[in-house]
């Protein structure tokens, strides 16, 4: 992990960007039982510089505190504007007019995330109270944000967008199957976790209402893998900023076609059709059942930070053969 932490001179440059940027960064709360990375003059140090108390007594939790905690990666991110924050010179960050719910995490460690030149860097500190309001002290040791091992797709299923530019240029956009869900099966809401389900429910009551008054409700059933998804999903900084990665394929059936991405990855806008390839690998000595369709975009939906997008696409053509297969593939039902 050594490899991950920046030199003196690369901390150096880091500090001098955020002190003439003011780049945003998200904070997120770490569980107390985690130690943050020390090196010298870390967190701890620094601390005592804005009226903190030195570690002892205070830091050790009771003995035989076995109550569950949440991991680290569930923990809510707060994301901090560029406004909200000035950087000083002595690398403290100091928070004004910060999210009301950073108030819940004084004097508790942190993962503090920014972007430097698109490459994802963190480091690990305290949020602390002073006289000027709230603040963050940047440590010795800035990291890189390490690439994360990707979640298992289920392989069964591919597909591709297509449209044209100019006329001229097809462009071409992947799809995979995404983790976690049923793809090919009617969702229900128990599929939703049941920390996810309040937020979940307020969305599914807003686009409802949204998908009748444009005539696109129909049974519903495709806004659950939606709801889910916005609900669930949480952002997280990446190694690299801005990657484009597949569209997540959330449900197929014999009507639709429902896909959730990282708001800003594709522009996929109401409306428009796509010519559409799904590929379904078949055992041996076959190799793989390809369907052609063409699909139009019938609504999207966004979470309240507008962080992720889930787009409901309608088939506009579809042979009468492949509306079988995916309508039994999907109920086990023959298709009458």
């Amino acid at each position: 992990m050594e490899a991950s932490k920046l030199t003196g001179i690369e901390r150096e440059l880091v500090l001098q960007y955020l002190i003439d940027g003011n780049v945003p960064v998200t904070v997120t709360p770490i569980e107390e039982n985690e130690a943050p990375e020390s090196s010298g003059e870390g967190p701890r140090a620094q601390d005592e510089s804005l009226g903190g108390e030195k570690s002892g007594e205070a830091d050790k939790k009771p003995e035989g505190d076995e109550k569950p905690r949440p991991a680290t990666a569930a923990l809510f991110p707060i994301a901090i504007k560029a406004e909200q924050l000035k950087v000083l010179e002595q690398g403290i960050i100091l928070l004004t007019n910060p999210p009301q719910n950073v108030q819940n995490f004084i004097d508790k460690k942190a993962r503090v995330e920014f972007y430097f030149n698109r490459l994802g860097l963190y480091f690990e500190t305290k949020i602390k109270r002073i006289k000027a309001g709230l603040a963050l002290v940047i440590p010795s040791s800035i990291s890189r944000i390490q690439e994360a091992a990707a979640a298992p797709r289920p392989t069964e299923f591919s597909a591709r967008l297509y449209f044209s530019v100019n006329q001229k240029t097809d462009v071409q956009i992947e799809c995979a199957a995404a983790s976690g869900y049923q793809t090919f099966s009617k969702p229900v809401w128990k599929d939703i976790d049941e920390g996810a389900q309040k937020k979940a429910k307020e969305y599914l009551e807003e686009f409802i209402v949204h998908a009748r008054q444009k005539g696109v409700a129909g049974s519903g059933v495709q806004l659950i893998p939606v709801v889910r998804y916005l609900a669930e999903k949480v952002s997280k900084m990446e190694s690299v900023q801005g990657r484009k990665e597949p569209l997540d394929v959330l449900y197929v059936s014999h009507e639709r076609l429902v896909v959730g991405q990282k708001a800003g990855n594709v522009d996929l806008q109401e409306g428009t059709e796509y010519a559409l390839e799904m590929s379904f690998p078949l055992p041996r000595p076959l190799t793989e059942r390809k369907i052609f369709a063409t699909c139009r975009v019938e609504s999207n939906y966004f979470d309240d930070n507008k962080e992720f997008s889930c787009s409901v696409l309608r088939y506009t053509s579809l042979q009468e053969e492949d509306v079988r297969f995916l309508y039994e593939k999907g109920t086990g039902e023959k298709f009458i």
